[in-house]
């Protein structure tokens, strides 16, 4: 299984102070900052664009891990792509010809990877599966922080990562949803290995500490 790590999920972030609290990151183990854009039509909020990945780029050599929660991700690669982002994620929900995408992404330079949300079969995925750098389960339902992770996603993670075992190695499985110091441990006994966090990452401004906390339980967890 490839490494265990925390990524910052900026969505969670004081916006007025992004540049800071970005420097702070920078001061972490974290090798991720996980960058949410929504569109205001496949999940209800709307958030951050190309900007912020630009401004991003210029401040942090951080992989920026961009999740693509909207509807029409093929209009969008090449210019998150031109913005900075290292990844790109799309959701298997709407995209009507997968492999597509998936290509448009590979061609823009960036590494490529799909989320299913909590309702979305890991079956879905097994065609495309060796093509993919990781996957994002969605342990909660897209589009708010803040979340409880939904228990009954869990089996779906070690599903993905008995099937990746055989057919790709190498896959990051994300874990998006509900990521604090009461959950991480279950989230990696399933299977995941990249942890995304938001609000258990950027509370009471702590960011350097939080973040060293639950890579702390997470290297542990590899002891074991």
């Amino acid at each position: 299984m490839p490494s265990i790590h925390i990524a910052p999920s900026i969505l969670a972030a004081d916006f007025s102070r992004l540049g800071e609290q970005i420097e702070q990151i920078n001061q972490t183990a974290a090798r991720w900052i996980h960058v949410d854009v929504m569109d205001g039509r496949f999940v209800p909020n709307i958030t951050m664009g190309q900007l912020v990945v630009s401004a991003l780029k210029r401040v942090t050599a951080r992989v920026l891990d961009v999740h693509l929660m909207v509807i029409e991700p093929n209009s969008m690669i090449e210019s998150f792509a031109e913005a900075g982002a290292t990844q790109l994620t799309v959701h298997y929900e709407v995209c009507a010809d997968l492999f597509r995408t998936v290509t448009l992404i590979k061609r823009a330079g960036c590494a490529a990877g799909v989320a299913i949300n909590p309702h979305t079969p890991v079956a879905m995925l097994l065609p495309i599966l060796p093509l993919l750098d990781h996957v994002v389960v969605m342990t909660v339902s897209p589009g708010a922080g803040g979340q409880k992770l939904i228990p009954q996603t869990l089996p779906k993670i070690r599903e993905l990562r008995d099937f990746a075992n055989q057919m790709q190695p190498n896959l990051n499985i994300v874990i998006d949803g509900g990521v604090n110091v009461e959950t991480l441990e279950t989230v990696i006994r399933a299977g995941g290995n990249v942890l995304v966090a938001g609000a258990s990452v950027f509370k009471d401004d702590a960011i350097v500490q939080n973040h060293a906390m639950l890579t702390q339980i997470a290297h542990q967890m590899t002891q074991i």
